[in-house]
């Protein structure tokens, strides 16, 4: 996709194994060293020492040894946004499926029964939403959910008109129906929900994640998902992935694991990738900065 469209000044070296890629990586001032293994991926990037810049698709970089990359100076460019409206529309899937009982529908469909009444009888319509995380995706969230007249509440790091800051939010748990989680991986988010939030979530509320399975104590998840205290989760992550057979959380009532693959429901993944960095390389080659470049101290 690279091929034929990189300017002239660009020398394009492509990498098809891992081998490879460790050979290659020295050589590179710019890099693009994306792996599904996270380890082999941060040791090409510690081999890189004439790196200048490093794009990835990923929009979370909790792989990458950001402490080397502060080191050298390196910038990073992530994939923040790359995937907002798939991962945002997977979001919106998750809650009308908790809402309607999507799943006892389709079970009924493989059993070839006929119910008579839905399993699911909630409304978005008139709800109310806490987003935590006021990025790229959770704005995506917002913006999709006003047409459904989701009455929505986001949380930021900042001060904003209608939003909440991470010193508020927990006080007000209690007044929403969804709680949605699009928070970056980072140790500050790091069990971000635990027994004490999820028990002071509303009585049947129900929670979305689409950031990390670090964000959420998972084990006070599944006890208060088996006690009925909540209405429902929809985690498209958790921890360990990939889930393995016989772990706890497939078997939980009304739990809808959806094995990471919110981001990978779309087929312009790489070309809104290769245009985004392709438009970076000519600001890089001006001399001007690329986006969105990570905040390596924060971790976004």
């Amino acid at each position: 996709m690279l091929a034929g469209r990189v300017p002239e000044w660009v020398d394009l070296r492509g990498f098809a194994t891992t081998a490879e890629l460790m050979e290659l990586a020295p050589l590179a001032d710019i890099g693009w060293f994306d792996l599904h293994k996270p380890a082999p991926m941060a040791d090409a990037i510690r081999l890189a020492t004439r790196l200048k810049w490093l794009n990835s698709i990923y929009a979370g970089v909790d792989a990458f040894p950001l402490d080397v990359l502060a080191e050298r100076g390196v910038t990073l460019t992530n994939g923040a946004g790359i995937n907002a409206i798939t991962i945002a529309e997977y979001v919106v899937m998750g809650m009308l499926t908790m809402a309607k009982g999507y799943a006892q529908v389709v079970a009924a469909q493989a059993r070839e029964e006929w119910l008579m009444d839905s399993p699911g009888k909630r409304e978005l319509y008139g709800s109310r939403a806490l987003i935590l995380g006021a990025g790229a995706i959770g704005g995506r969230v917002a913006q999709m959910l006003a047409g459904f007249a989701v009455d929505v509440t986001m949380v930021r790091r900042g001060p904003a008109p209608g939003c909440l800051t991470p010193d508020q939010w927990r006080a007000r748990l209690d007044e929403f129906d969804w709680v949605i989680i699009a928070v970056p991986a980072t140790p500050e988010t790091n069990g971000l929900i635990g027994a004490a939030e999820i028990a002071a979530m509303k009585p049947g509320a129900m929670l979305v994640n689409v950031a990390r399975g670090s964000v959420i104590d998972q084990d006070a998840l599944i006890t208060a998902l088996n006690a009925g205290r909540l209405g429902g989760a929809f985690l498209d992550v958790c921890t360990p992935e990939p889930l393995p057979p016989g772990h706890p959380l497939w078997r939980v009532p009304n739990a809808h694991v959806t094995m990471h693959l919110s981001g990978r429901a779309q087929d312009k993944m790489f070309v809104r990738s290769v245009d985004r960095f392709l438009a970076n390389l000519d600001r890089w080659h001006r001399g001007e900065p690329v986006a969105p470049a990570v905040d390596l101290a924060r971790g976004y």
